[in-house]
């Protein structure tokens, strides 16, 4: 009887699934500065794009508040900045805002969230937001809508070791460095950092 009894508490611990996690990158630009992640680290996120903030807020050891809606949870306030009047905080993911809550985004290895403070124009349009790319010493630099589609980022500006460079849509290269490299364009929110 014990035997039997073992072998079943035994498959029925073979049979339960884990709530495996899945590995993503994680960013949270600020207001005025980056808050986690300059360079998109790699996470252990339980399932969503709201479990993002929260591992991201563990490994970086900053504040944010949830508050509940009829709609889900909202994120109302990251670090210093609570949402308000036509200021809030948004997310994407691999460059899209999806049309549902962070709760409700299922996130797969290997995608990229960015959290973000946004300010949004009386038609409820936000920002822009900027990535970079690199290939060998170039840096190709451009904006994502909310689709995330790729356009030209006018005004952008490279960051590296002290110094600003013009950017562009097709690549600027910067000679050998060895600093972390972003962009920032007016009205944009800043890009991810690469070496």
């Amino acid at each position: 009887m014990k035997r039997r009894l073992l072998a079943v508490l035994v498959a029925a611990f073979v049979f339960v699934p884990s709530a495996a996690a899945v590995r993503v990158h994680v960013r949270v630009e600020g207001q005025t500065r980056n808050i986690f992640g300059t360079t998109e680290p790699v996470l252990d996120v339980k399932a969503n794009a709201l479990d993002a903030l929260e591992a991201a807020s563990l490994a970086g050891e900053f504040y944010y508040h949830l508050q509940t809606t009829s709609f889900g949870p909202y994120v109302d306030q990251i670090g210093r900045y609570p949402a308000g009047g036509s200021n809030g905080w948004v997310f994407k993911v691999d460059g899209k805002s999806p049309p549902v809550g962070a709760d409700q985004v299922t996130l797969h290895d290997g995608d990229t969230v960015l959290w973000y403070w946004a300010t949004f124009d009386t038609n409820g349009k936000g920002p822009q937001t900027l990535a970079l790319r690199r290939k060998g010493n170039c840096y190709r630099v451009f904006a994502q809508d909310d689709n995330g589609t790729e356009l030209h980022a006018p005004g952008a500006v490279l960051h590296y070791a002290g110094k600003t460079k013009a950017a562009s849509f097709t690549g600027t290269c910067i000679g050998r460095h060895h600093s972390l490299v972003f962009a920032t364009a007016p009205g944009m929110v800043r890009s991810n950092a690469l070496a």
